[in-house]
């Protein structure tokens, strides 16, 4: 794999991001705990901003969901255009487009995971299955794990690998409970983390990357919207002045996350990166218990307690090893 330079963003009213050295191949964590401090403020921001993400698309599931998508990929290609320009990087996203390569391919391929990633989810959410999906976001830190020793040649200490064993277990058993194959969660734990691994490698930082994805679906986007919105079939405009509001903002809901997300990942062990993931369906699956009435069993209750126990464990031994 190759090493890169990370340059991440820095916008208004996000995350502040100093200048990185070259990241290692072998362990970016010993690189220097300012660049750990800020992958840690950046994935808590991404994950934290993600197990939200219900309240968002319950607020607009009168739209159906492959209109809330395009709204997605259009409203986010439009701000991630103007924060390139503003930064004077809108060369270096035309040259990443029109100059095929190891770079287009491998952004085209992660463009095709997380598109698919969205749609499934909003899908999820608009049909009541949040504890579902929130199962399919803790499943995936392990498959994070999983791939950052296969494909990077991390290791995980002795703590660690009981962490995983552990997380791994109250996921089995909740998967167990659920009475049948869990074929949504496994579908988007699948298809993000592959999306985290292919972000981590490819020489593109977080701008520019999620511009460049953006923009090879927007043309698809904007073609689906005007011609929807001719005919009368989409809840944008004829919906009411609320709802339109809320799928224009679907740009800025969307990309600051995954910003956050690619800072993170470039700057963190995917093993870190794993366990961090947590937190997002850890929110999914308060909000689906506590704001949407799904039911909370003693079955949950004890697979949850497994992932939560993991995940101070793993939380305690990072903070000793750093001391």
């Amino acid at each position: 794999m190759p090493r890169t330079v990370d340059r991440a963003p820095s916008l208004a009213g996000a995350l502040p991001a100093p200048s990185d050295p070259a990241s290692s191949a072998d362990d970016p964590e010993r690189t220097g705990g300012a660049r750990v401090r800020m992958g840690v403020l950046y994935g808590v921001a991404a994950y934290g901003a993600w197990g939200l993400f219900p309240l968002y698309f319950k607020a607009v599931q009168q739209a159906v969901p492959l209109e809330v998508l395009m709204h997605r990929i259009f409203w986010s290609a439009v701000l991630l255009v103007a924060l390139s320009l503003s930064r004077r990087r809108l060369r270096e996203v035309v040259q990443t487009l029109t100059h095929p390569g190891r770079v287009l391919a491998t952004l085209c391929l992660s463009t095709v995971l997380i598109a698919s990633n969205w749609l499934v989810y909003i899908w999820a959410v608009a049909n009541d299955r949040v504890i579902e999906s929130s199962l399919g976001y803790f499943i995936n830190p392990l498959v994070s794990v999983l791939l950052g020793v296969v494909f990077l040649g991390e290791r995980l200490r002795r703590v660690q690998v009981f962490c995983v064993l552990l997380a791994g277990a109250g996921v089995t058993y909740l998967t167990i409970m659920l009475g049948k194959p869990p074929t949504l969660a496994l579908f988007l734990a699948v298809t993000f983390a592959f999306y985290g691994l292919l972000r981590k490698t490819v020489r593109a930082d977080a701008l520019l990357g999620l511009t460049v994805e953006t923009l090879i679906l927007s043309p698809l986007a904007a073609t689906y919207l005007v011609v929807s919105c001719l005919r009368g079939q989409t809840a944008f405009i004829h919906a009411g002045p609320q709802l339109t509001i809320l799928l224009a903002l679907a740009g800025v809901v969307t990309a600051l996350p995954l910003i956050w997300f690619t800072a993170a990942a470039r700057r963190l062990r995917l093993a870190t990166i794993g366990f961090l993931q947590y937190l997002a369906p850890t929110g999914q699956f308060l909000l689906a218990v506590l704001a949407f009435g799904e039911p909370l069993s003693r079955e949950r209750l004890v697979a949850f307690g497994c992932i939560w126990a993991a995940l101070l464990i793993y939380s305690i031994d990072a903070t000793r090893r750093r001391k």
